[in-house]
Formats: C-alpha cells, structure tokens, sequence
C-alpha cells in the first residue's frame, strides 16, 4: 500500500513549485515508509510513498510508460487481486512487462482500455494516470470504497491526496468548516455522505467511481453499484457459490512478498479467513500468526446484550487450537484507549468512532511489528446480513439509518443558537440513497425492503468501517485487506433470495451453512458479536473526566458549538442519561462524549476556522 498525491494546474506553469508536492508527499510517510518518488512537469506534479508488498524493484513509483509515442505516468495506491488473469489478457493483445509487479499491469490496462479499465479490475486501489499527450487526468477509486482519495478543485485546478492532512499541507488550501460540514458531523457523524470530506472545498472520489478531469472538462461517474437480477439457483447451488466465491477471495488476497497475518476475533468472518490462510500457510511449510484484541479485565466487567451477546475468548481458543496457529493476544488499557483518542483523529483527519478507532490504533501498531499485511472480516455482516438491522422488524422497518436512532441526543448536544436541522439532513441522505436501489418486478415488500437495507449498508456503514480500518492501520505502516468486500461476492450476495440468505432463521444464515463441515460447529452456531469494546467503567470515568476538564476551559473551540449545559451535566452523571447509541452497536454513552473530545481535538490540531453563516 502506499500514498498517493498529485496537483494539475492547467493555467499556470507549477514546475518550479515542487515543494509544494513534496511537503504533501511528506505527510504521507507513514501510508508509505519504505520509498518516495516523484514527477515533475509543465503543469502536472506527482508524489508518491510506498510501502514495499510485492515486486520491491519492478512496482517502484511514479511509474512512467511510453506506448505508441505517448507517456503516461501513474501513482497509485492498493493491490489487484488479479494481476496474473489480467497480465496474461494484457499479453495476448501484444503487450511486454518488464516487472511482475500489479502497478505496471494496472498502467498497462489503462494504456489499452482507457477509462473502462476499471471493468477489469479485482482489488483495492485509489490511483491517478496523466496522459501526457491528451493533457487527462484519470483517477479511480476501488467498487467498495477501501482505499481513499481526496481531492480539492477549483476553476482549472485539482490538488489531490490519500489523505486530507496532505491536501491541506498545501498553500492555496485553508482548513474551513462551514454550516453544512458542522450538520454532517453532528446529524451523520462518524459516518459521511459518499465523495464528502467535510471540510469546505474538500472533496473525495466516492467509491466505485472515476473522474477525468481535463482543460475545460470535468466529470464524475460511478463505474458500478449493485444491482438487481433474477438469481435461479436453488439454495445448495448459491451455497456452493458463496463458498468458492469466499475462498477465491481470501486466496487471491494472501499473496505478498512480506509476511501475511490474520485478525482472529474467533467470529464466524474471522475464523474463515484465518482457516483459510493457515492452510494456504501450511501448503507452504509455514505457520500462520492470528492476532486478536481485548481490554484489560474486560471478563469481570462484560455483561451481554442483544449486539453483544458473548465474550470471544473461548471461541479465539478454539480456533488457535484448530488451526494452529501461532496466536498473540493484544490486551490495551482504559489509559491507552483515553490517550490515543487524539492519535486516532490524526490518522483519520476527522473525528471518528472514539475508542473504537483508538484501540484499532492500537491494535494494529502491535500487529506492525511482527507483520507488514494482514487480513481481515470487516464487511461479512452488510454483505450476508449480520447485523440486527436486518433481522429485528422495527429495525428494518425503520425510515432511515437505523445505526443512526440518536437524533435526539444530538439535537441536545448541539447549541441551538446555530440552528442546525439535523433531522433533515439525515432524512435527505437516506431518501437520496433509497432511490438509487434497483428492484425486480417480481420483488415482494419485504425483497424490496432488504435490498434497500443492504444498498444502506454498502453505501454507508460499510464504507464508514473501511476508512477506520484504512486510516487506522496505514497509520501504523500496515495493509489490511478485506476479502469480504470483494465485489464480486457483494454483487452475488445482493441478489441471494432472502429465504436463502437468512436460512436457518439466522443472521448470515448462508454463510454458516457455507462454512459447514470447514469451521467447528461451536463457531458456526456462534451468535453475531461486534468488534470488541471495552465494558470497564473506568474508561467512562476517564472520559468524563477528559470532558469535564474541556469544558473548564474557555479557549476550546467546542464550546461554540455544543449546549455546555447538557455536556457537562452528561459528564457527571457518567452518561447514563444517553440511552440511544450514538453511531451502531459500539458507540454509547461513553463513546458519544469521547466522539466530543475527538471533534475539540480535530478543531484545535488542524487550526480548523469555524465559519457558519
């Protein structure tokens, strides 16, 4: 993985401003710390940070090549997981390679197809192509959203980057948040319009989307979305299929020249794709690493409830001891997951999912430095319906994004002097995407239903979780890869019958009958439970501390823009006042105040000015 940064200025000679791109570039260093390259022209700059995966001489970057007496020069972020198939179709229609790396396949595909490369791509990638002769540029981000990339346009100008710390290191951009980025944050928060970036100006490529941006020409167009079509088979036959399409994608993304781990929460997603790979590893006379996650003691204090009904460690137990693998237990503190609240925003550029994010932070620089990639079940529950959403009627049923119930805690959070409507702005977004969802003639309500709740969660929940796995992890020099959000199996999985992919009656019911025979029954039975999260009181403590301690001081740019009153008295009553969680199933009370500090910290570190008029 690495990242990317560019700036084309079509009105005026930049040449000589290359320490513009390198002070960019810079900021990158940790998406890709083992390489820089640059290129510089008339009116294009390029920079790029690398984080050396595969082919450590031929995928060096940016990548310059000469076809039928033009040059097109390439940066580009992430991995495809079907170089070999496209090298070879690249080959038979006459073309050379001189490395084995996926960066010159992808240039070479871009070369002879143009923009409809992106139809014969399989991966993760976010990547910027200059046609020299046509003065184009052509940026494209991956079908699901994984890998970022942010861009600020004006008139005949783009600036862009992986990352909004690198667009914002530029001298032409101020880091401004206007009336609309204040109700995103506080109506949608964590979570984001597609191609949103928040700050004024800013902007991002939506997923499964390219952009050509030319002198006098520019233009956005989704490349893919999933759509609706009959699917005949009977429910083996879509079992068969989820199977082979499930272990393709976890093959296809083993592949390194670094060495591979896996996170193991001992959940059903996990638990595949950790089997999986022990067994690729093994073929191969190695043993696999797992890693999984916990909160210091977190068993005297976890209680169950309908998002969390268990602990995962007897289950973690169970699959080290199937597998074999070689299994390091990652355990943080309630100081470190309070500390690193403020690591989180810089590795996210945004507020995020508070503790959620930190101790993934966290996580992830531990996983760093035993592994440079590793794997993992991020997606499973939109793509096959884990979560309660799908399953509780009022849920479903629900008029909106029902990971976002906590209107009214927001409402009273904010200060009302600024008169923000949070309430439509939630009700625009979702109308926006319920109308982008394809049907079938022969589909029932409740068809119908799903398929929008699906199309929900792709396009919204989903990509949320991808940018904290992206920022989390990059920031710590690591690749996760995400097999379940290969698009291949999301289109497949979105036209599965709902009687087949609830089979059972349960959550992700296909997939357990999938992974029947491969995975213990005791972790196919296994009940759905999120991401781990810490149940210590003494993190909300912390937390209101931490609160309480912000609003004492009169400087902090939060004061501005929250009911003081409200905070405070949340603070020292310990939350217990907010009942409706604020983002999902992780996010409550605690979180809801520690997603304060975040944006208190996101205003102050990026010398953010506030303008709401």
């Amino acid at each position: 993985m690495c990242g990317i940064v560019g700036w084309i200025n079509f009105d005026e000679n930049i040449k000589d401003r290359m320490n513009e791109v390198e002070r960019m570039t810079r900021k990158l260093i940790k998406r890709g710390p083992d390489e820089e390259g640059f290129y510089q022209g008339s009116n294009v700059l390029f920079g790029h940070r690398r984080l050396v995966v595969v082919d450590p001489v031929g995928g060096q970057q940016p990548m310059i090549k000469e076809f039928g007496g033009n040059r097109y020069i390439l940066v580009y972020n992430g991995e495809l997981y079907n170089t070999n198939e496209l090298r070879d179709e690249l080959k038979k229609l006459g073309y050379t390679f001189n490395s084995y790396s996926d960066t010159e396949v992808l240039l070479t595909a871009y070369v002879h197809y143009k923009e409809d490369c992106i139809n014969h791509l399989n991966g993760i990638f976010a990547f910027a192509v200059w046609d020299e002769n046509k003065s184009r540029l052509f940026m494209a981000r991956d079908h699901l959203g994984v890998k970022p990339l942010f861009y600020f346009k004006q008139n005949n100008e783009i600036i862009f980057a992986s990352e909004i710390k690198s667009i914002l290191s530029h001298s032409k951009i101020k880091p401004i948040l206007d009336k609309d980025g204040l109700e995103t944050l506080f109506a949608l928060g964590p979570s984001r319009p597609l191609g949103d970036g928040i700050l004024k100006g800013i902007k991002e490529v939506p997923p499964a989307s390219y952009l050509i941006f030319e002198n006098g020409n520019f233009i956005i167009k989704e490349y893919w979305k999933p759509t609706a079509y009959k699917n005949n088979q009977t429910l083996d036959e879509c079992i068969d299929n989820v199977r082979s399409l499930v272990i393709d994608a976890i093959y296809r993304q083993l592949s390194a020249d670094v060495k591979v781990c896996t996170f193991l929460s001992g959940g059903l997603d996990s638990s595949i794709i950790s089997y999986v790979a022990s067994n690729f590893f093994k073929e191969k006379g190695m043993q696999l690493e797992t890693f999984s996650i916990d909160y210091e003691d977190n068993e005297k204090y976890f209680k169950a409830n309908d998002y969390i009904p268990n602990n995962d460690n007897e289950y973690i137990d169970l699959m080290v001891s199937e597998i074999e693998s070689i299994h390091k237990n990652v355990v943080l503190s309630q100081e470190q997951l309070v500390n690193y609240l403020e690591e989180a925003v810089l590795a996210n550029d945004l507020p995020g999912m508070a503790d959620i994010d930190s101790s993934l932070y966290l996580f992830c620089r531990e996983i760093r430095k035993y592994a440079t990639v590793a794997l993992s079940g991020e997606c499973a529950d939109e793509v096959f319906g884990g979560y309660p959403w799908y399953i509780k009627r009022e849920d479903l049923n629900y008029k909106g994004f029902p990971w976002l119930k906590s209107v009214d805690v927001r409402k009273s959070i904010i200060n009302k002097n600024l008169k923000l409507d949070l309430e439509s702005k939630i009700k625009r977004h979702y109308e926006e995407t319920i109308n982008q969802v394809e049907y079938l003639d022969e589909d029932d309500e409740l068809t119908k239903r799903l398929r929008e709740m699906f199309y929900l969660n792709i396009k919204w929940f989903m990509v949320t979780l991808l940018n904290r796995k992206d920022r989390m992890s990059m920031s710590n020099s690591l690749e996760v890869r995400v097999p379940f959000a290969d698009y291949r199996l999301v289109e497949f999985a979105y036209n599965i019958p709902p009687k087949f992919k609830f089979c059972d009656g349960r959550e992700k019911g296909i997939l357990r009958r999938a992974l029947k025979g491969i995975l213990p029954d005791d972790i196919i039975e296994r009940k759905k439970s999120p991401y781990p999260k810490t149940h210590n009181p003494k993190y909300t403590e912390l937390v209101c501390k931490y609160m309480i301690d912000i609003l004492s001081n009169k400087n902090e740019p939060i004061l501005y823009i929250i009911d003081k009153d409200f905070v405070e008295y949340t603070a020292n009553i310990g939350a217990k006042n907010i009942n409706d969680n604020w983002f999902g199933q992780l996010m409550s009370g605690p979180q809801t105040l520690a997603y304060l500090i975040q944006v208190n910290t996101w205003l102050k570190k990026y010398n953010i000015d506030m303008d709401f008029k």
